[in-house]
């Protein structure tokens, strides 16, 4: 144990440049795991089926995305049917044996990951309602290191040859993100007991970690698109005064939020969901920072240091 922070520090000052490894093809569902992967394996070769821009619910499964996985040598995705209405579809036009269902090369996040608000039922009248829980897990500062260990637990086993440098970079990783989760829990102390509207449950990890309350959803019903109806009721709802802002995703419509937020005078916060091409946020720990900074923006008092 008394070697463990000389080789962290020795992890911290350089770590052995790993081989080029673009014969290694990383197909990556959402952003945030491309990201992911790319810091245990950064010279593979990487193709991601979704963009910030886009509900990764909802895409059209490509040609281009099928050569891509047919050549794929580990798909890393969500999971807990966040892909149900592409991912099967996928797969099976890629015809790549490797990646299917019980093999080591298709990888899901959130089996490494305790989900909030599980259905022992589930049916179409409930919405777009994941029965395994909420999906959006990338955005929980406590479940990501588990989830990071265990994706690069499953690389190193695939390249055995570079699994040394694959752990190196992870121990990196799990220092620099233990430094960042410190940080975000002392500024979390003057967000706690405020509350959001919010449109779709993408951020609600990240919230409920913070102590934020995200006491009203744009949506009718998860998955479901707002309505005139709804965002009437919504404006009945005395819980709109104690509101700080509207929080929105980058992909989803605006028009619903500037609507109530003309009639409540409150704030739009529009925020990717996921990490971009963006130097503030083409990580998950920078986009974490990201959005506490810009929630930190939308209430003065808690920016200015007043509370």
């Amino acid at each position: 144990m008394r070697y463990l922070p000389l080789f962290i520090a020795a992890v911290l000052t350089g770590l052995v440049s790993l081989p080029a490894r673009a014969d290694f093809h990383v197909f990556a569902c959402e952003p945030e795991w491309a990201a992911l992967a790319r810091t245990f394996m950064p010279d593979a070769h990487f193709t991601t089926a979704t963009s910030y821009l886009q509900d990764p619910h909802y895409i059209e499964a490509r040609p281009s995305l099928i050569a891509a996985m047919s050549r794929a040598d580990i798909a890393v995705c969500t999971g807990a049917s966040l892909e149900a209405g592409w991912l099967p579809a996928l797969l099976q036009r890629a015809g790549n044996t490797d990646i299917q269902p019980g093999q080591p090369g298709l990888f899901f996040a959130s089996d490494h990951a305790q989900l909030f608000a599980p259905h022992d039922h589930v049916d179409r009248s409930m919405g777009d309602v994941h029965p395994e829980g909420n999906p959006h897990v990338h955005l929980s500062p406590d479940q990501l290191p588990n989830i990071a260990k265990a994706l690069a637990e499953r690389l190193g086993a695939m390249r055995p040859d570079n699994s040394a440098d694959i752990f190196a970079r992870y121990i990196k990783w799990r220092v620099n993100w233990n430094f960042h989760r410190a940080n975000w829990q002392e500024r979390a102390k003057a967000l706690q007991g405020r509350s959001l509207v919010i449109q779709h449950t993408g951020f609600s990890y990240l919230l409920r970690w913070l102590g934020i309350g995200a006491t009203m959803d744009l949506e009718p019903k998860p998955g479901l698109p707002p309505s005139a109806s709804h965002l009437n009721q919504l404006l009945a709802d005395p819980r709109l005064e104690d509101a700080a802002a509207i929080l929105i995703a980058s992909h989803q419509n605006q028009k619903p939020a500037q609507w109530l937020s003309a009639q409540i005078r409150k704030p739009i916060l529009v925020l990717p969901g996921t990490v971009t091409d963006d130097s503030k946020t083409d990580t998950l720990a920078e986009l974490i920072s990201e959005i506490i900074n810009r929630l930190e923006s939308a209430m003065p008092e808690v920016a200015n240091g007043s509370l």
